[in-house]
């Protein structure tokens, strides 16, 4: 009877302790993304990881997969719903199956510059997009910029007949896809990690990328020219799974809330100088020409492409085009 007392004893004991390591275990974020590390996005996933583990010790574990080597474009959103990562930062977008309202970032020529961006993110109707999809099962906690958009392609591009008959590669997304219909051109959903590969093979022919992702995955060397049009944004969305968002014990979360915050205003501070910087290595680099548009060669790509706005009124809604417009006139 005393064995089997003292079995029992230590098998509690055991059990005991067992459950006091795994009460300790930490809080694990798998933080999944598609570009390289030294990127804007890459670089706030980086900082993320050090200020959680710096603040929260033991109580947060990040984990960051740069350059698609968790999930890739096509699955990383899936991925983040069933709950095999904890947060994601897809471009703005990917997100048109959740909610048509996103897709305002996506119109050709609506903003004039980053700082109208920001303007934008920052006010009411942009803040109110972050918790759009929570239904859903997705929590927006951050805007972070990479910038606006950059047309390449291995012929000059000035006027938007330049474009007529070449192959664009696109994100998967209808409003991309019509702006590039717009100037005749054929639009090709693609992975971001397939991109170079698909310049150099030639099955696309061009592409719409900040100067950072063109220099990170060496679109330049495969491009032989790059027109600096500005005429969209590629910015993304921080996300996590709202399940298990609300289910973090309350300190944690505020404290993570509290350090997105401050590495939003870093990421967005640096996206623009890593932008300029990246354009300066391509220039040389010497690979690519970079093209300069007149104003009134901007204006034909305008002028074309502003149709998209009316085709997609009806789902983004008139309002929140007329307030991101708003922006501009600061």
């Amino acid at each position: 009877m005393f064995k089997l007392t003292a079995k029992a004893l230590a098998c509690a004991l055991s059990l005991s302790i067992a459950g006091v390591v795994h009460a300790a275990d930490p809080i694990v974020i798998k933080f999944s993304h598609v570009v390289a590390e030294h990127t804007p996005k890459g670089q706030g996933a980086v900082l993320f990881k050090q200020l959680a583990e710096e603040r929260l010790g033991d109580k947060v574990k990040v984990e960051v997969y740069p350059n698609s080597s968790l999930f890739g474009d096509g699955k990383e959103m899936e991925a983040l719903l069933l709950g095999d990562v904890q947060m994601i930062a897809p471009s703005l977008a990917k997100f048109e199956h959740y909610t048509k309202q996103l897709q305002v970032f996506d119109l050709p020529f609506l903003f004039d510059d980053m700082a109208a961006v920001d303007r934008f993110q920052k006010s009411a109707e942009g803040q109110k997009l972050l918790t759009s999809m929570t239904d859903k099962g997705i929590t927006g906690l951050a805007y972070w910029h990479n910038g606006l958009k950059q047309l390449s392609a291995n012929k000059a591009l000035l006027e938007p007949k330049d474009a007529r008959g070449l192959k664009f590669r696109v994100q998967a997304s209808a409003v991309l896809e019509e702006q590039f219909k717009a100037v005749r051109a054929n639009p090709r959903k693609m992975s971001f990690a397939e991109v170079y590969q698909g310049l150099q093979t030639g099955v696309v022919n061009g592409a719409e990328n900040p100067y950072s992702n063109i220099y990170s995955q060496k679109m330049h060397e495969v491009q032989k020219y790059i027109t600096e049009s500005n005429h969209g944004l590629l910015d993304y969305m921080l996300i996590t799974n709202t399940k298990f968002w609300d289910g973090l014990p309350a300190d944690v979360r505020d404290e993570l809330n509290k350090i997105i915050a401050e590495v939003t205003v870093e990421v967005n501070k640096q996206a623009d100088a890593l932008n300029e910087g990246d354009k300066q290595r391509i220039i040389d680099a010497g690979t690519t020409e970079i093209l300069t548009l007149t104003p009134e060669q901007r204006d034909q790509w305008r002028d074309a492409m502003q149709p998209v706005w009316k085709k997609f009124e009806g789902e983004i809604g008139a309002d929140l085009i007329k307030a991101a417009q708003a922006a501009n006139q600061q």
